[in-house]
């Protein structure tokens, strides 16, 4: 190999390795290749993309989400309760206090009867009527926060007893004074309370509600009176004091049925003593 020959080989070789070096060294300070610019659809009910660069305003005009508070619906088992004793006395003059989705099923099967609905959310007043069907606005002015306050002054105050006269004339603090003149003088077979919502200590409570029903059966012969939420402190120590635990009959979920003979001379709701509160 002659001395010129060697020189090039040399050349070569060298030429070789510092391309191959270059070759790495670019490769690895090049940025990476970055994708497409993503863009933010709606999955639900647009076909229609919208590019990145107006995210920032979709962020701006988009409110968060609140849930509404979800009104408490009767279990299978309760409106069945309810189902069967409204078919059971059909015709039959029937008062809710609260109206609902699931009451009207419930009024269809007494359309030959009086049915009236007692609600103070006045978008349920525009609920389509049915035959025999009436939906009025009462004002339910006591918190739920005054029970405990409440039920001790109906202990201890004559005009709360189940003879102290007409309702609308009462000055029992529990007593539903401004009820329609048709609540008060038609005599009632059933009586469901499941309103107002009474959910919160600010809330309207159905203290009112649950005494006015009993003072409305004990003006009847006999009175079916249901209260739904009775797992609610408020609903199970009204119930106990006014529509006493000998009259329930029969309970489903948080669904309890008293029935109730009117017409008593007694001075007291309950013959078996209830629970003393200090």
């Amino acid at each position: 190999m002659t001395w010129k020959n060697l020189i090039f080989i040399l050349f070569l070789i060298f030429s070789t390795i510092s391309f191959l070096r270059l070759f790495r060294f670019t490769s690895i300070t090049s940025p990476p290749i970055l994708p497409p610019f993503p863009f933010l659809s709606n999955s639900c009910a647009s076909t229609n993309p919208v590019p990145v660069k107006r995210l920032p305003h979709v962020l701006h005009t988009v409110k968060p989400y609140v849930r509404p508070p979800a009104e408490d619906i009767l279990r299978l088992k309760e409106h069945q309760l309810l189902k069967n004793l409204i078919t059971h006395r059909a015709p039959c003059n029937l008062l809710f206090f609260g109206l609902k989705p699931q009451f009207l099923d419930l009024a269809m099967l007494n359309t030959e009867g009086t049915t009236i609905f007692l609600e103070d959310d006045l978008e349920k007043l525009r609920t389509r009527k049915l035959k025999g069907m009436g939906v009025y606005l009462v004002k339910y002015h006591k918190r739920s926060s005054e029970a405990y306050e409440l039920l001790k002054h109906a202990r201890t105050n004559p005009a709360c007893t189940p003879q102290a006269g007409l309702l609308h004339r009462s000055h029992c603090k529990l007593a539903l004074t401004g009820l329609p003149g048709v609540v008060r003088r038609r005599k009632w077979d059933v009586v469901v309370v499941d309103g107002p919502r009474g959910d919160q200590p600010e809330a309207p409570g159905r203290m009112g509600a649950i005494y006015t029903a009993a003072m409305v059966a004990r003006a009847s012969k006999m009175t079916d009176v249901l209260v739904h939420d009775i797992d609610r402190m408020i609903e199970k120590w009204y119930s106990w004091e006014f529509l006493c635990h000998e009259n329930l009959v029969s309970s489903k979920g948080k669904l309890w049925h008293f029935r109730i003979k009117g017409n008593s001379s007694s001075t007291r709701f309950c013959s078996e003593a209830v629970p003393l509160i200090q």
